[in-house]
């Protein structure tokens, strides 16, 4: 009976938190409703600022023009919301960690939102120039690059998934070192296998061309690096308190 309990009320609080992300989400969606073109016209500007003079992007079906400016204002209402989101889901996971643990839960939403931005603003900034520039001019002659309106958003989402992710790895580790998933040691040997699978992730989220691969894969293998640096300081840090603790300790046990 304890055991059942027990999960209703897990069920209930995950309702709630999934509810509390919902309800931001959606006055986010109201709010930003009247600006969605705008904020398509922001995201398209990589590629219209490719296209040769003259160009354009069209909508090939009839409802494109409207429901496709407002994935985009539902991506960025996924963005705006993001820090609480992810204070929700800690919040949710915190009854379940030691105190040490939970310390860690508002370091880590505010370094998981502003790393995530970072690599949106990484793939927007850097790649997607990169990335339409070289889709244009190797084109075939007398092909006119005219894309649909909703395959550009559908790509440049899920490269702004990939980038986001990708720039969380160095949460990732420390969450792993930090609950004993894994040790550092272990981390770095694992770093050749890293970096192979960086460049296959690369092939994978962005187009066929080495530069674009490349843009991808060394900033997933450098902030591997930086989460094995982060997380080896948090340890030195905790076994020097543990140390200096245990030190004060030795008088009174005499």
């Amino acid at each position: 009976m304890g055991i059942a309990d027990n999960l209703v009320s897990h069920l209930v609080e995950l309702r709630n938190r999934l509810l509390r992300i919902a309800v931001v989400l959606l006055l986010l969606i109201i709010a930003l409703f009247p600006f969605a073109n705008d904020i398509y016209h922001f995201l398209a500007m990589p590629l219209l600022a490719s296209l040769p003079a003259g160009g354009q992007m069209i909508a090939t079906d009839v409802t494109t023009p409207f429901f496709v400016p407002m994935k985009s204002v539902l991506l960025t209402a996924f963005v705006i919301s993001l820090p609480h989101t992810l204070y929700q889901i800690w919040a949710f996971v915190a009854p379940g960690l030691y105190t040490h643990e939970r310390r860690l839960i508002w370091p880590l939403v505010f370094a998981s939102t502003i790393l995530f931005l970072c690599g949106m603003a990484f793939a927007y900034f850097l790649v997607f120039p990169v990335i339409f520039g070289f889709i244009s001019n190797t084109a075939p002659e007398g092909v006119a690059v005219m894309t649909d309106i909703g395959n550009y958003l559908d790509f440049t989402m899920s490269l702004f998934i990939a980038f986001g992710l990708a720039f969380e790895v160095p949460v990732a580790v420390v969450l792993l070192v930090t609950t004993g998933v894994v040790s550092i040691a272990s981390l770095r040997e694992a770093r050749a296998y890293v970096l192979v699978g960086a460049f296959v992730l690369g092939a994978i989220f962005t187009p066929p061309d080495v530069i674009s691969q490349f843009m991808l894969a060394m900033p997933l293998w450098l902030l591997y690096e930086a989460g094995i640096l982060v997380a080896s300081l948090m340890q030195r840090t905790q076994q020097t308190s543990a140390s200096t603790a245990s030190s004060q300790l030795l008088p009174l046990d005499k």
